[in-house]
């Protein structure tokens, strides 16, 4: 088996990408196994069909040593899998990767426990007492089971790796586009406050409750954080009827309702018993939103992005859906509310959302900045 001698006389060794093993089995190279990684996820999203990612990490360092264990590593774990299962390095070197694909799974544990100890198994065959010990192993279904009611982030970061090297590509825009949303957050804070103050002083006035309405929505990699708005609606309201209608909405079977503007009707409940005269009014010139620019100033939002979901609609969410979580920022403003806003259906906004986060820039947030209080003062799609 041949390797070759990484780096600047590092001393480590890494397989060759471009070998063959175990007759026509070939493992391939970090960029392109990483790529089949986000092929075979929207293949699962279509097929509804799991795949598992196993992780081998062979904790290979430098030396002879770690060359010698990886030649016995690689071949076993070829011979070990299927020919249709995909092999390559997760991370160049130092971890391979498995992806068992079209799986029909019920009871996970037991075909965790079945691969775990046939991998295993082998390996224990094939290296000595030290090499074994220096390996682990750990296994990762897609699609992830997502747990709403945890504070932490439900998505499994070792499934996307192509998109935190994607992020770390960006990492330049990233920073300029940080800078846009804090200068941009503050100057309008500052530019509207005596707009703030009356809206609060309105809101009091009219109702019983808080000024500022704060509900947990799922951000960034469907991390939950908490949600700033200006109340809109009478207090301990049920939020049944609205949750039935997302329900519906992201299914496809959803009514448009009628609306205020040109006839066209929008996909969102117009006549809400739930919400206040003056709610009404912020609601229809979208000034109940201004708030959040509070939570882009915490870093949970951003400018222009997809708009944060509640917990129950990601709870009715096809897995694809899911992908306007994990590949942008949410954000007060987007492709979705210069476009139609509520006059197009669910999963046309979701497209939105995902051809916005394959093509930003910067320039393109500039340029739907630019485009927002147009939308606004026309009210296109809003209610």
């Amino acid at each position: 088996m041949n390797l070759r001698r990484a780096g600047n006389g590092a001393g480590s060794y890494i397989l060759s990408a471009e070998r063959v093993f175990a007759g026509e089995r070939r493992v391939l190279s970090e960029e392109s196994f990483q790529h089949m990684l986000s092929i075979e996820r929207k293949r699962t999203e279509r097929s509804r069909k799991a795949f598992l990612l196993m992780l081998l990490d062979t904790g290979a360092g430098a030396g002879r040593n770690s060359a010698k264990r990886l030649e016995n590593i690689v071949p076993t774990l070829l011979v070990n899998t299927r020919e249709t299962d995909i092999t390559g390095w997760y991370k160049d070197g130092s971890v391979l990767g498995v992806m068992f694909t079209e799986l029909e799974i019920e009871d996970k544990e037991p075909i965790l426990r079945t691969m775990l100890e046939r991998v295993s198994g082998a390996l224990r065959e094939n290296l000595t007492f030290e090499q074994f010990n220096r390996v682990s192993i750990s296994f990762h279904l897609f699609p992830e089971d997502w747990n709403q009611d945890s504070d932490e982030r439900p998505s499994n970061p070792a499934l996307y790796p192509d998109l935190t090297k994607r992020d770390e590509a960006r990492r330049s825009f990233q920073i300029m586009k940080r800078l846009m949303d804090i200068v941009g957050s503050l100057g309008a804070l500052l530019l509207l406050s005596p707009v703030l103050l009356a809206i609060a002083t309105a809101i009091k006035l009219t109702s019983k409750g808080p000024v500022l309405f704060k509900q947990k929505r799922i951000g960034e990699y469907g991390k939950p954080f908490t949600f700033l708005k200006f109340r809109s609606m009478y207090v301990n309201n049920d939020a049944r009827e609205h949750r039935e209608y997302v329900q519906k909405l992201i299914a496809g079977k959803a009514e448009k309702q009628p609306s205020n503007g040109n006839g066209a009707g929008v996909y969102k409940l117009t006549k809400d018993p739930r919400v206040t005269r003056v709610g009404s009014f912020l609601r229809r010139t979208s000034l109940d939103e201004l708030p959040q620019f509070l939570n882009v100033l915490e870093g949970k939002m951003s400018l222009v992005g997809p708009r944060p979901p509640v917990p129950y609609e990601v709870e009715a969410y096809h897995v694809w859906h899911r992908r306007r979580l994990l590949e942008a920022k949410p954000g007060i403003t987007g492709l979705w509310q210069v476009n139609g806003r509520c006059r197009i259906k669910f999963d046309d906004m979701v497209r939105l959302d995902l051809q916005y986060a394959r093509s930003w820039s910067p320039w393109m947030d500039v340029k739907i900045l630019l485009r927002t209080p147009g939308a606004v003062v026309l009210g296109e799609g809003a209610h």
